[in-house]
């Protein structure tokens, strides 16, 4: 499964990441020099286009009450007459920016290629509410959707799904689960996206790809620096699976990966899955050698940034997974 970190990135970025990394450059300010406040509206500008969004055919919000707070979820049911199997998705942003709306579009094409129910977790972020609120908040919506399904109007067959900090999201409530807690949700396979899966620096990818391709090495210190409470966070495994021991790792259900050659975080996302298949879970690895991290959320974006065209095949493949898995 190994491949070796020389032969992970293409040449060049793909011409459409390209175009965008150029627009960026000419339109949007350094992330890690802006406060999150500032670093939500950027974000929340590029990616909330004012454009008619994919069809659905039932999109619900709902509200999950927890101990002095709701969790805010927004349902996605692609056919409300069948009884269809629940994927919970984690949006991504580094637990610091993002929402129900920046992420909107994927899990709206995971819920129609998929043929299942998304249910899209608004969880908390930091620094209002630092690690381990938003990993609280996404174990607790999974196991709403378990304990609530005919509710929400979902039958047999639960995934988790997520991207770059939701990744992380996904496959930390998946390692959660298989401890076997009383009614713990019985989760048959993630999709991760781009996951973070470990708080540290040192890999060969966070070298070569620090600078100029959307997310930068300042950018990840930034958002674990607004999302840990102290460094000594970061050895948790709650918040680094990839430091899960092999008697965790050897139960977790199958996984779906996607990575990309111009990402921080490709090392570390190479590493998780080379872990699950010495511990014996099946892994399908799909890797785009040119694309930059985040690019599955960057079908539609607002201008005058232009659109990456990878982002149709990479949620298409995500969704033929689950629905695979699912049939």
């Amino acid at each position: 499964m190994s491949t070796p970190t020389d032969e992970r990135r293409a040449p060049e970025p793909d011409s459409d990441a390209q175009a965008l990394l150029e627009k960026l450059v000419e339109e949007a300010p350094d992330l890690s020099h802006l406060s999150p406040e500032q670093a939500r509206a950027l974000l929340g500008g590029l990616f909330t286009p004012d454009v008619e969004p994919e069809p659905v055919a039932e999109v619900d919000e709902r509200k999950i009450p927890a101990y002095a707070r709701d969790i805010r979820v927004r349902v996605y049911d692609p056919d409300p007459s069948e009884t269809l199997p629940a994927v919970v998705y984690f949006h991504g942003g580094g637990w610091v920016v993002g929402n129900l709306d920046t992420h909107d579009g994927v899990a709206r094409s995971l819920a129609n290629e998929g043929n299942c129910v998304v249910v899209s977790v608004d969880y908390r972020k930091g620094p209002e509410h630092p690690f381990p609120a938003a990993v609280e908040d996404a174990y607790l919506a999974t196991k709403w959707v378990t304990d609530n399904a005919d509710e929400i109007g979902v039958g047999e067959g639960l995934a988790v799904a997520g991207e770059s900090a939701g990744g992380n999201l996904a496959t930390v409530v998946t390692q959660m689960a298989v401890k076997k807690e009383v009614d713990a949700p019985e989760i048959d396979h993630q999709v991760l996206l781009y996951p973070v899966t470990d708080h540290s620096f040192d890999t060969p990818s966070y070298e070569e790809n620090a600078d100029g391709y959307f997310l930068t090495t300042r950018g990840m210190v930034w958002f674990w620096n607004h999302y840990l409470r102290d460094d000594i966070d970061g050895v948790n495994l709650r918040a680094s699976p990839l430091r899960a021991p092999e008697r965790i790792l050897a139960e977790l259900p199958p996984a779906t990966l996607f990575t990309c050659g111009y990402d921080p975080l490709r090392d570390e996302q190479f590493a998780y899955a080379e872990a699950l298949d010495d511990a014996g879970v099946p892994v399908e690895h799909t890797h785009y050698d040119g694309m930059i991290h985040d690019f599955a959320n960057m079908r539609r974006l607002s201008e005058p940034f232009p659109n990456v065209d990878a982002a149709e095949d990479v949620r298409r493949r995500a969704g033929k997974a689950l629905e695979e898995v699912f049939g």
